[in-house]
């Protein structure tokens, strides 16, 4: 089958070279047009554009496909268009050219929207998986072609399952090619009454807030890592938060233990108030108060600096016992 693959980042790639290993045959890759990137804001290419120019693959970027594409795509006369996170909602006009399937990073009807993998790990999720749909004139509305499930594993962040996504949906779009070209594809409708949405990540909604549980501390920080980053500020300088874990019962009764000097015990047996930091030494690393417990936090990055553990970060920096999170 002729195959026109349209999709922008690295899961996009990962799933483009993997139908490039099967027999189907992609006559053209559409991804968005290279953009600024990085401090020194140096026009960088998509992944799926540099696999594609690798693969010696005719090219097209267009600022609105709708308007600028639909007489190319005809002329490339495709039997299928593959869409994985393209960037551009297509319209009725395109859609219409070949048929359209797209993936989707959840177990359709669950997470429609821009960050269903972020969102899954945020709600504490065990699995999630991958969904190719047939596109419709709603977002991730369309009929579901095929859906292959995945474990969340506690260490997982957004990367790691979206890597796992990627290698997983790139051998999931073969298997639904091979279908459609065998005439063996069903689509079936789905449950629209059960559909949950997520929303477009924004920095404030990654700001930690040590009013919430542990867990959902945790689960943010795993969610928004690497990027853009879960974080909190204290005295009036931004850190951002790439790992933590949770002090358990046993460990919280006993956390004052774990200090060295009479005055920081004494501050541990007096009650500690959601936000106020408890432990902060490069050898016991950075503790936090919560609602419900304690949280330690296990690797940061403080303005213009790498990312490190906390412990590095606190060797030879002072952050005073019974500071108050903003």
């Amino acid at each position: 089958m002729k195959i026109v693959f349209l999709g922008t980042p690295e899961i996009a790639k990962v799933c483009l070279d993997e139908i490039l290993r099967s027999h189907h045959k992609v006559v053209a890759v559409v991804t968005k047009p290279d953009k600024p990137a990085g401090r020194g804001k140096k026009i960088q290419m998509s992944p799926v554009k540099m696999l594609a120019l690798e693969k010696k693959l005719p090219v097209f970027q267009f600022e609105n496909i709708n308007e600028d594409g639909v007489n190319i795509l005809k002329k490339l006369k495709p039997d299928v268009l593959v869409l994985v996170a393209f960037g551009q909602i297509l319209k009725k006009e395109i859609l219409d050219i070949a048929l359209p399937i797209n993936l989707h990073p959840s177990l359709l009807p669950k997470y429609r929207g821009p960050s269903p993998v972020q969102s899954a790990i945020l709600n504490g999720e065990t699995e999630t998986g991958i969904s190719i749909i047939k596109m419709a004139n709603d977002v991730d509305a369309g009929d579901v072609l095929l859906q292959n499930k995945i474990a969340i594993s506690p260490d997982d962040n957004s990367q790691t399952l979206f890597e796992k996504l990627a290698k997983l949906g790139g051998k999931v779009l073969v298997e639904c090619l091979d279908l459609i070209e065998q005439n063996k594809s069903v689509f079936t409708p789905q449950s629209h009454s059960e559909a949950t949405f997520t929303s477009i990540i924004t920095k404030q909604s990654s700001k930690l807030d040590f009013n919430n549980n542990t867990a959902d501390l945790i689960n943010k920080i795993r969610a928004y890592s690497p990027s853009p980053a879960a974080f909190f500020e204290l005295d009036g300088t931004k850190y951002k938060v790439f790992k933590a874990q949770e002090i358990n019962g046993n460990e919280s009764k006993n956390i004052s233990q774990q200090l060295t000097t009479e005055k920081e015990i004494n501050l541990m047996n007096t009650e500690k108030k959601a936000g106020e930091i408890v432990v902060a030494s490069n050898s016991q690393g950075l503790i936090i108060k919560t609602a419900d417990g304690y949280i330690e936090i296990l690797e940061l990055q403080f303005p213009n600096s790498a990312r490190m553990s906390a412990k590095n970060f606190l060797n030879g920096r002072n952050i005073k016992i019974s500071s108050m999170i903003e």
